[in-house]
């Protein structure tokens, strides 16, 4: 049996009646998502908050939706030159498989040739080796990067 409204009376709040456009909520979802909030608690957020459920699978899928712009900025072009180039990174801690691992997200931030700050890249990864770091500064080389005259860098 499937809950009636006689009179019309009832008009949600969240999603209006023959609304298809959800996208006011998938923007909260993201922004959880992105503070670095579990599937759960985004799901258990969005129910104390509006009062209804988002399955933990619906907030992935969502989530899922980035994917294509984070790998769009990811590959994007970079000027050729970069007068400085620092190079900081921010360490945590991840469980996979039970198992804590130490990462660190290294930013890879440039000044260009009019002075405007620019993130080139964010590389996550679990040791500093000679291999790691070419690689990191080979893809920046691929994706225009041509010359760099002062980079910055801890350790």
């Amino acid at each position: 049996m499937v809950p009636q409204d006689r009179e019309s009376t009832f008009e949600p709040r969240i999603v209006r009646k023959r609304q298809k456009d959800i996208s006011a909520i998938e923007d909260k979802i993201i922004a959880m998502y992105a503070r670095g909030l579990t599937t759960r608690q985004i799901s258990d957020q969005i129910e104390d908050i509006y009062g209804f459920e988002v399955s933990e699978g619906m907030v992935s899928d969502i989530a899922d939706k980035l994917l294509p712009e984070i790998d769009a900025w990811r590959k994007r072009p970079l000027a050729s030159i970069y007068p400085i180039v620092f190079i900081d990174a921010v360490h945590f801690s991840v469980r996979d498989n039970n198992v804590i691992r130490k990462l660190a997200a290294y930013i890879i931030l440039g000044i260009n040739d009019s002075g405007h700050k620019e993130v080139l890249s964010i590389q996550v990864g679990e040791n500093e080796s000679s291999k790691y770091w070419l690689s990191v500064l080979n893809e920046l080389k691929n994706r225009g990067v041509k010359d760099i005259m002062v980079l910055c860098a801890m350790g």
